[in-house]
């Protein structure tokens, strides 16, 4: 007969109900914004990466694209970003922030910082730091797209024409 072992003592079992957890927690504190998480990734990255395309929101946020398209229109009918034409490609459709898509942004962003110091508050400021290094590790080996936001994706060209990298120890994008 095989053992069966506690998930609890599994560190991806942990990692899953700690996610869920604080996905819960992240969606509760966007209400007042009327803004879902992935709506807040969603006009986030487009104001940190102006020109960005949905297909590229949706990579770096781990989600399909249909899902993250549903957020982008949403987003668009509330007026809080626009569409417009990418520069060489006709099949992608680049995506900027309105004045006021800058200013719900900047607002959520302060209510995920105040679920983040309710979370993280257990912890020491080292202990926060070591689990940020631990943590961006990890998500650099599983979607190296989910770090580095600030940048402009229509330098790099659609996601397979950029060189592969991962982050380094201090936390550097090196080449691969």
């Amino acid at each position: 007969m095989p053992e069966i072992f506690d998930p609890s003592t599994r560190t991806s079992y942990l990692a899953y109900q700690f996610a869920q957890s604080v996905g819960l927690r992240l969606e509760k504190a966007l209400r007042p914004t009327e803004l879902s998480l992935a709506q807040h990734n969603a006009l986030v990255q487009v104001a940190l990466s102006e020109g960005i395309s949905s297909a590229e929101i949706a990579r770096r946020s781990g989600m399909t694209a249909q899902s993250m398209g549903a957020a982008v229109t949403s987003l668009v009918e509330r007026g809080l970003i626009v569409r417009g034409p990418h520069p060489t490609s006709r099949r992608i459709v680049n995506l900027h922030p309105t004045e006021s898509g800058l200013a719900l942004a900047e607002r959520s962003q302060a209510a995920i910082e105040v679920c983040n110091a309710e979370i993280f508050g257990i912890f020491s400021e080292e202990d926060q730091d070591l689990l940020t290094g631990l943590l961006r590790r990890l998500v650099a080996d599983c979607n190296p797209d989910a770090l580095h936001l600030r940048r402009r994706p229509a330098e790099d060209g659609p996601a397979g024409d950029r060189p592969a990298a991962r982050l380094g120890p201090q936390g550097d994008r090196e080449q691969i």
